[in-house]
């Protein structure tokens, strides 16, 4: 599936060629430290398939939770995680950031890995209030 996409500021623009199939919640502590959040959400670039439209990435690396050494590439002016790949040899996955595609819509996960990190509270959220907006605080 092709698709595009970009920071929050805008300086990077992307597109990509993705595997459906391979769009994944990943529970690991790293997803959860570096985005802030429960956990990260990506979907499989197909070989590779992915062109910078614009801008130039930033890169860190780090050794992830399986000892893999994974390229974090992210924008240097607002900090929009875009991508991360394996480096030198290894898994190859090359996972695209989700929340940066902008048809994320289409994606919806069809896995979830390193559940064993994985929040206790994360499971139900159903009970918890909704707001379709942002509510008096």
């Amino acid at each position: 599936m092709k698709v595009d996409g970009k920071c929050m500021c805008g300086h990077i623009q992307y597109e990509a060629e993705v595997d459906p199939e391979k769009a994944t919640v990943c529970h690991c502590t790293d997803c959860q430290v570096h985005g802030a959040t429960a956990f990260g959400a990506v979907v499989g670039v197909v070989n590779k398939n992915f062109r910078l439209l614009s801008g130039n990435l930033k890169i860190y690396v780090k050794t992830a939770q399986s000892g893999t050494k994974r390229a974090q590439a992210f924008c240097p002016e607002c900090g929009t995680r875009i991508h991360a790949s394996t480096v030198g040899d290894g898994d190859p996955f090359f996972a695209l950031r989700l929340g940066t595609v902008r048809q994320r819509d289409q994606l919806p996960p069809k896995r979830q890995v390193w559940r064993r990190s994985a929040l206790r509270w994360i499971d139900d959220l159903s009970a918890i209030p909704r707001f379709d907006g942002q509510p008096d605080l």
